[in-house]
This record gives C-alpha cells, sequence and structure tokens, in this order.
C-alpha cells in the first residue's frame, strides 16, 4: 500500500535552506516513506520518539541534518513532515 508523505509548510521553508546532498537525502526518505511506511530502520540513527513520530539523520557530519515525521492517520496511510534542519535545534 502506498503512504502519502505530507511535508508541512514550517518544514517547507526549512528544506530551502538545507544543503543540495541534505535535500537529496530528504527526497530518498520520503520516497522510502510512501513505498514502505512511516518505520525506517533502514535509515541512519532511525528512532521512534513517541507512538507515532519518528526520526532519523538525513545528512551526517558537522553539522547534522534530521528529520521528524508523523503518522496522523493510519487508517488512510498519512505521514506529515514536521521538521527538516539541523540536529541541535530539532524539537524532540
Amino acid at each position: 500500500m502506498i503512504w502519502t508523505v505530507k511535508i508541512m509548510r514550517r518544514a517547507l521553508k526549512q528544506v530551502d535552506r538545507l544543503p543540495v546532498k541534505g535535500r537529496e537525502s530528504l527526497a530518498d526518505l520520503i520516497r522510502d516513506m510512501e513505498l514502505h511506511g512511516p518505520v525506517r530502520g533502514n535509515w541512519p540513527n532511525y528512532s521512534r520518539l513517541s507512538e507515532n513520530r519518528h526520526h532519523c539523520h538525513i545528512k551526517k557530519g558537522q553539522p547534522t541534518y534530521v528529520t521528524i515525521w508523523e503518522v496522523t492517520d493510519k487508517s488512510i496511510k498519512l505521514i506529515e513532515v514536521t521538521y527538516a534542519g539541523t540536529h541541535e535545534k530539532a524539537p524532540y
């Protein structure tokens, strides 16, 4: 089953500030979530933050960039990306 991934307005603004490698990795992550769902154990430093919130690193190094997403509706398979930016400013 295909999941729908929506990038929230705030996260969309943050994506514009990501380096090229970070944007490419985020695009790969979104495609992966669309095909396989929100649990992405094959991504670096993936972890479940709560029942419906997840995060993983999209670019290692200094600074490290992370993405945070939430499953907002399991019945219609909707995922919302809520943050894409540096690890230091991530709203865990």
